[in-house]
């Protein structure tokens, strides 16, 4: 709890308790072997108080009352040193997850009354999965105490179950039971609305109720921070709080990473605002990064069950005597119908007809069908390291991606991993599973670009001054001008015509001189 004047924290001031749960045996064992040890045994004293300040058998509000009756019952002196010693037991409550502390105004009063949220303990799965709980427990009682807890509390599985294969034997809710949806009670659900507790309500109505709360960011958000300030800012801004949720959701942020990109330099400007559009940069590239690890595990954990299952195999043939191979004989070839047939590339030619062509297309693993496009079957890395990316993380079948191979080449496309990468990604959008799905998408992308061709070609015999050779004017590059004739003239000069030039001549001297 954040106090900054005392005065506005006294154990006059009234205050309640909100709760949703009841604590159970395994709740009371969590307290007191988990938690007492982090936050101390006051800690916890105040938990258990607040906790009975409403029956155990209710959920919801407890009544109003004024603070001196936590510190009667927790023995504190109503004082300053009492108030500060229950705000230090208090912060120790929510810094572990088990308590939140808000404070209302009222305007009638013109005072405060603080508000109690309490949270179940975690149970022991959920704790030792939680890291910094589990690093703060190490820290107060040692490594090897930590797994003697861990080991009392959680029972493990039966190593005979641990090998069996489990089948779901439950049965659903409308396999069971039938509801009257015919008949609608206005009266009743309008009864449950109104006596609902106002805290669903509000939730409901909060965009950032989805996502992470302002209490789970502040308590993972280090102190030391620079923009510890602006964080905190967010718990009265909850138009930021409700985009920050939004990116968190949007990339599966978790709340650590969350965290670490509000702890960003930048995120925040000098006045505190959020800069979304920056953070949406910084958390894509952090799901980017996260997504290529795990294509990166992904096809390396692919790889060894590859490698074990080709070892096991190679020495239960041995043993049995028998020869191994790459193909399982029992496995029978899938022909291809005419109609779906490929024409033999170039490079094939003389090498195959189009019946073993498209056998091999539609049987043969990929990286043998790659071997053959390339000279000497020497394929690049980065064209195996795209494939391999399309079949084991884009989950593209065999078939389908031999079909790609085929495209690639007959269309004379970029063998670049984005060329690559772009037919790959449109066939998963196009939900393309089989052989002839792929023929027929690479017919209509070939036909489509035929159709294209075909028009630009007609759009350019269309130009005008154009001819069908492509030049202007019918093959010559210039233009036609016309020239001057040097023909006789047969009509002869008049008497006063000639009168008439002689005296433009003397006009023309008599200006020379």
């Amino acid at each position: 709890m954040r106090m900054t004047n005392m005065h506005h924290f006294t154990e006059h001031h009234r205050f309640c308790v909100y709760r949703d749960f009841a604590l159970s045996g395994m709740d009371y064992r969590m307290l007191t072997n988990i938690y007492q040890p982090m936050i101390g045994a006051f800690a916890v004293g105040v938990y258990t108080t607040l906790y009975q300040q409403l029956a155990g058998e209710k959920a919801g509000f407890s009544e109003l009352e004024q603070q001196r009756r936590l510190f009667l019952s927790l023995e504190l002196e109503p004082g300053e040193r009492g108030r500060k010693f229950f705000v230090e037991q208090t912060s120790k409550l929510e810094a572990v997850g088990l308590l939140q502390t808000s404070r209302r105004f009222m305007q009638e009063s013109e005072d405060y009354i603080y508000e109690y949220q309490l949270a179940q303990p975690l149970s022991p799965n959920e704790f030792f999965k939680n890291q910094h709980l589990t690093l703060l427990l190490r820290d107060k009682v040692g490594k090897y105490m930590v797994l003697s807890l861990r080991d009392h509390l959680i029972a493990e599985e039966p190593e005979e179950l641990a090998a069996s294969q489990a089948e779901q034997l439950s049965v659903p809710f409308y396999d069971l039971f039938r509801l009257n949806t015919q008949v609608i009670d206005y009266e009743l659900e309008q009864a449950l609305y109104q006596t609902a507790p106002a805290r669903q309500t509000k939730a409901a109505l909060d965009v950032t109720s989805k996502g992470f709360d302002y209490s789970e960011i502040i308590m993972r958000f280090p102190r030391g921070s620079r923009n510890r300030v602006c964080v905190e800012a967010l718990k009265f801004r909850t138009d930021q709080l409700a985009a920050v949720n939004i990116v968190a959701k949007k990339y599966h942020l978790s709340l650590q990473e969350t965290c670490r990109l509000l702890d960003e330099d930048g995120v925040f400007d000098e006045e505190g605002e959020l800069q979304i559009d920056l953070m949406q940069y910084k958390a894509n590239l952090f799901f980017r990064q996260d997504k290529r690890r795990d294509e990166q595990a992904e096809r390396y954990v692919r790889k060894m069950e590859a490698i074990d299952g080709g070892r096991s195999s190679a020495m239960a043939s041995s043993t049995e005597g028998e020869p191994s191979s790459e193909t399982n004989p029992d496995e029978a070839e899938r022909t291809v119908e005419m109609a779906f047939y490929l024409e033999v590339p170039t490079i094939f030619q003389g090498q195959c007809n189009v019946h073993q062509y498209n056998m091999l297309l539609r049987n043969e693993p990929y990286t043998l069908v790659l071997k053959r496009y390339f000279a000497q079957g020497s394929v690049p890395d980065g064209v195996l390291d795209i494939f391999e990316k399309i079949d084991l993380n884009y989950k593209l079948h065999e078939e389908v991606i031999n079909v790609l191979i085929h495209f690639i080449h007959a269309d004379r496309r970029s063998w670049a991993k984005s060329s690559i990468e772009a037919v790959a990604s449109d066939m998963l959008g196009k939900q393309i599973v089989s052989y002839e799905q792929a023929v027929d998408y690479i017919r209509e992308k070939m036909r489509f670009r035929e159709q294209a061709a075909a028009r630009a070609a007609q759009e350019k015999d269309r130009r005008p001054g154009y001819s069908q050779r492509g030049t202007r004017g019918g093959g010559k590059q210039k233009p036609q001008i016309p020239m001057v004739a040097n023909e006789p003239n047969d009509t002869p000069v008049t008497q006063e015509e000639l009168e008439e030039i002689r005296r433009k001549a003397q006009r023309l001297e008599r200006n020379r001189s």
